[in-house]
């Protein structure tokens, strides 16, 4: 590492730590620290919230599973395009949920359902999440040990003291402060300075990669040495492929469908927007976010694979895996550790960079998550007397703290030996196997009850621990695979939740549910429509083509240019999917050509995008930084928006 790269490393990240520090000054009510005031934007949203996706965690996962199957499962995520743009532009579960102006998802169960419910399914979550997340920040530390090539034990008061431990516990510490300071405020801040940052480094970092390091040559002939069943290129000729296969991606569009909104590890982002609508542009808009990164790690990914093909690469890239003792630490790291060999300097501080602030960000989106899960679901609801906002605030400042302390004993005991990816779908199930019939149910469904929503959660919880666990046997005890995978776990648990709510709710409803109450419309109304999300033009304005895809009147004509620009951009590559499937089962051309089509689709056009949305979301996050700077000075501060449910509330016209 030279000194320009560890100047690189360091001072965004110094710069967004000062951020953070300065927002402490705007925490002066429970809703501050939980949702921010109620006072993002679009582009402040997605960009905060899509740093969860630049932990180290989540490019050691991508990086595994592109090592067994290249670019195949590009072809089948295909499949998942118009699903995804759907639930996106209409908004679906986070919309409505918004509208509930529930903090946290159990307080929304508590709203629809009972109080017990809400007890149970916080303190679930919250068990789901902290093994979820146990294994984030060691990851993260162990991929900063094989980059930068650090000794792997550090000699300590006549210890050896492994030096993944000791980064981890720096990580959690810087973490732990930041989020502690100002909460989501904090959190939204920061992780969008962060975002803005990394985004120039990935156009960066690909372009840089894509004119001194990226062999086409070399790169596909990599990629076509495979043998039959599983080739790297050709989606129709990858079916002997282990888990990263066409079954993966139709289970995850289903799970992914099933559960929106579910899994929490982010869930203060759900409340945190303006409006309703801010909330759903959002989500709209992340897609754009995500094609400067993808591109990076896609080139990140085959040029690393390439290298290790090579004779000196690989002899290289060996002699440093054989120094680690965990066979599936050395399976996560490989990548890691040859582009530490192949980067050159500036490229490889900003890589750092990126991570580094990945790590920060996505570690403190999850502790924030999961404490303030944790003290809103578990202790407050059990507390006699309601607490003061210094108490409140002192308590969730100290479940951050507890979660961090977890996180790091987790890590530090537990041997995982699961794909990365495949250990997030099984542990979130453990939650969203039965939270997502819950959810959908609640909200869109007002004959859905208790009674329902309990055996749905349980039915749903039950199998995916009892998938764990069978897995774990299977593994352990007799040294061999089970029959299902972690994501076909996750599938039949989520299909036996989903038919347990709807039979158990259909015998046990007497009375519908009184949703106008629970989503604050018409006579329920809190947040009047001039006050937060203008309507442009009224509802029958509207043209039938614009409903049809979801775009209501609360669109205006920028929102409905880029709803429409974003659903032709997808509806195409789902026809050129559609086609050229059909195409193919007449006429097959050869893996070369499937090679030169991801050359073109995987790299080259998304790289242009990717230029243009850097420049696009640049603009929007300072507007909107600027834009929540001024909401918090002019908020109105209600002492009593502390995600309680008071008794006269639970009176909602309800019959569970």
């Amino acid at each position: 590492m030279h000194l320009i790269d560890w100047v690189i490393m360091v001072l965004p990240l110094a710069v967004c730590c000062g951020i953070a520090v300065y927002s402490r000054r705007y925490i002066r009510s429970v809703a501050d620290f939980m949702a921010g005031g109620r006072n993002a934007g679009r582009f402040l949203l997605c960009t905060a919230r899509s740093e969860q996706g630049s932990g180290v965690v989540v490019y050691v996962a991508v990086f595994q599973m592109f090592f067994v199957s290249g670019f195949t499962l590009g072809w089948w995520g295909l499949l998942s395009v118009p699903v995804g743009l759907l639930v996106a532009i209409s908004g679906f579960v986070i919309y409505r949920y918004r509208q509930t102006r529930a903090m946290t998802l159990a307080q929304f169960f508590e709203m629809r359902y009972t109080r017990k419910f809400r007890l149970f399914t916080g303190a679930l979550a919250f068990f789901a999440g902290l093994i979820n997340f146990g294994i984030i920040p060691v990851t993260g530390a162990r991929f900063m040990v094989y980059f930068l090539e650090l000794p792997q034990k550090v000699h300590h008061f006549s210890m050896n003291v492994p030096t993944h431990l000791i980064l981890m516990a720096v990580f959690l510490t810087l973490c732990t402060v930041m989020t502690t300071v100002g909460g989501q405020i904090s959190v939204l801040l920061s992780d969008c300075a962060q975002g803005m940052i990394s985004q120039l480094f990935f156009v960066f970092i690909s372009l840089v990669v894509i004119v001194f390091f990226f062999s086409w040559s070399d790169t596909s002939q990599m990629l076509l040495a495979t043998e039959p069943g599983k080739s790297l290129v050709n989606p129709f000729d990858s079916f002997s492929l282990k888990d990263f296969n066409i079954w993966y991606v139709l289970m995850g569009i289903g799970v992914g469908i099933y559960s929106t909104m579910a899994w929490q590890n982010s869930h203060a982002f759900n409340s945190s927007s303006a409006t309703p609508h801010e909330s759903r542009m959002g989500s709209i808009l992340g897609g754009w976010r995500t094609f400067a990164q993808g591109v990076m790690i896609t080139l990140l990914a085959v040029c690393a694979m390439t290298y290790l093909k090579s004779p000196a690469g690989a002899t290289v890239v060996q002699a440093s895996l054989a120094q680690i003792g965990d066979s599936s630490v050395a399976d996560q790291m490989r990548i890691p550790v040859a582009l530490s060999h192949l980067l050159p300097m500036v490229v490889k501080g900003m890589l750092l960079a990126i991570c580094l602030m990945g790590i920060i960000s996505g570690d403190g989106i999850h502790l924030h998550s999961w404490s303030s899960i944790f003290v809103q679901d578990v202790v407050m609801p059990l507390c006699k007397n309601p607490l003061s906002v210094k108490q409140h605030l002192l308590l969730l400042r100290c479940g951050v703290i507890g979660v961090a302390v977890f996180a790091f004993l987790f890590g530090a005991l537990f041997p995982q030996t699961e794909y990365i990816a495949l250990w997030f779908t099984v542990t979130q199930a453990i939650f969203t196997g039965g939270a997502g019939a819950a959810i959908i149910g609640g909200l869109y469904w007002s004959r859905g009850t208790s009674a329902g929503a309990w055996t749905g959660m349980l039915v749903g919880s039950l199998l995916s621990v009892g998938g764990i666990g069978v897995r774990l046997y299977y593994q352990k005890m007799l040294g061999q695979e089970f029959l299902l995978n972690g994501m076909q776990i996750s599938f039949y648990a989520t299909l036996a939740a989903l038919l347990s709510y709807v039979v158990v709710s259909l015998l046990t409803c007497k009375k519908p549910h009184n949703m106008d109450r629970l989503l604050h419309r018409g006579d329920y109304a809190v947040e009047p429509e001039a006050a937060g999300e203008a309507v442009h033009e009224a509802p029958h304005k509207v043209r039938w083509l614009y409903r049809i895809i979801g775009i209501d009147a609360h669109f205006n004509r920028m929102d409905r240019w880029i709803t429409v620009g974003i659903f032709v951009w997808s509806m195409f590559w789902f026809l050129l999917f559609v086609v050229g499937t059909a195409v193919y089962f007449v006429h097959p051309w050869s893996n070369k050509l499937w090679a030169g089509y991801w050359l073109v689709t995987g790299i080259f056009l998304p790289m242009v995008v990717g230029v243009v949305t850097t420049v696009w979301f640049t603009i929007g996050c300072w507007q909107d930084m600027r834009l929540f700077f001024r909401r918090l000075r002019e908020e109105t501060v209600d002492a009593r928006d502390d995600g309680s449910v008071p008794h006269d509330e639970m009176a909602r016209g309800k019959v569970n």
